[in-house]
């Protein structure tokens, strides 16, 4: 089984590289992020032109998720609300970022982190409120799926090896200590970086600014990531990042990252 992580920053936009690109890699499912499409409007027609059904959760110009596969998936649920509960989770569902089904015996959620936009503002705070209540919908969906796959643009950079020049990190979006622990502390549930288990080193990424030919010069970070619970990391055979959809033209600024089970 394979699955794909990649935030396509429009659907619309970025339609003809989504289906080149699910014809050369034919994935069982792939996940995207920030489609910043209204359900009514997804590009349907020309997902299934290539084989692919799609499971959304969208909204119009920001955010929206969504899930394209070959065959059905199970148990789709959108949001946090399902799982944890409206109480604890208030206005998060608002924004369209997580959205999750069950292929076979694996449990696939997708999401989209809020990017947090400066260390301090009501858009950091908001983003440490959200993390806080992926911890639980994590943990409860664990209680009853062993075999979890959590992917998708996190908006975090875990470690100095994830960053081009972490110099500055500590007050940088993406790797301030406060992101940083509380994503360690969302993996403490029991999931573990698929990537990580067959690349140690640094300069691999799959996000790189538009900006100061950041993509040419590989000054990029890694922020799109597969976890994997305990069961899950035992039968992952590969993860790597396919840069090259990041070369096209007008291409999104993430590229795909691949998982094989």
């Amino acid at each position: 089984m394979k699955i794909a992580t990649w935030n396509v920053n429009s659907v619309r936009t970025r339609l003809t590289h989504i289906t080149d690109w699910l014809s050369e890699h034919p994935v069982d499912v792939l996940c995207l992020q920030e489609t910043k499409v209204v359900d009514p409007d997804f590009p349907l027609e020309a997902i299934q032109s290539v084989g692919y059904r799609a499971a959304i959760s969208g909204q119009k110009s920001y955010n929206g998720v969504a899930m394209l596969s070959q065959q059905p998936l199970q148990n789709i649920s959108s949001g946090f609300t399902p799982i944890v509960g409206a109480a604890a989770v208030g206005d998060l569902d608002d924004q369209k970022r997580v959205l999750s089904g069950q292929l076979d015996d694996v449990r696939i959620v997708n999401l989209y982190v809020p990017n947090g936009s400066a260390v301090g503002s009501e858009k950091y705070a908001y983003k440490m409120r959200w993390l806080t209540v992926l911890k639980t919908y994590l943990e409860k969906l664990l209680a009853d799926h062993d075999a979890l796959l959590v992917c998708g643009d996190f908006n975090i950079a875990l470690e100095d090896r994830d960053i081009h020049d972490p110099q500055g990190k500590e007050t940088h979006i993406m790797s301030s200590p406060q992101e940083r622990e509380m994503l360690t502390d969302v993996l403490s549930v029991g999931l573990k970086d698929a990537f990580r288990k067959f690349t140690t080193d640094g300069g691999h990424f799959s996000w790189w600014d538009y900006r100061a030919a950041a993509f040419r010069r590989n000054r990029g970070w890694r922020i799109d990531h597969h976890y994997l619970s305990s069961k899950l990391y035992d039968r992952v055979k590969s993860c790597v990042i396919d840069i090259e959809p990041r070369g096209l033209e007008k291409p999104s600024d993430h590229t795909p990252v691949i998982v094989e089970l």
